[in-house]
């Protein structure tokens, strides 16, 4: 029986939040939201409930310079890199969610990392 885009995408969720939930401990999350024409990158405290830092294609720092695609995703990741370095963080644990680790959410995940967020 074949299986529909919908449970495929349910399936990969699940999985990655079982693996997000063992590797947290204690840490922050970095987690991503993607649409048609932008992305959105959150850290959550899952302790205390709280979103730490953000940043997003929509954000009046990127708006007017980032573009859409993959060059948009590299300047919202150094956006939440440097944002939650000011907040004091340096670890945090990448909650891709159902995508895949490709296109705009791997520039994104790099481009933190190059901004010095350990994951």
């Amino acid at each position: 029986m074949a299986v529909s885009p919908r449970e495929r995408m349910l399936r990969r969720r699940r999985r990655n939040h079982r693996r997000v939930r063992v590797a947290a401990n204690g840490r922050p999350r970095l987690s991503i939201f993607r649409s048609n024409c932008h992305i959105y990158a959150q850290v959550i405290d899952d302790a205390s409930g709280r979103t730490v830092a953000s940043a997003s294609t929509l954000d009046p720092a990127l708006r007017s310079e980032s573009g859409r695609g993959i060059e948009a995703a590299r300047a919202v990741g150094a956006l939440v890199a440097q944002r939650s370095k000011e907040a004091g963080i340096d670890t945090v644990v990448f909650d891709r969610g159902s995508y895949l680790y490709h296109g705009r959410v791997r520039a994104l995940a790099e481009a933190a990392r190059e901004g010095g967020l350990g994951f």
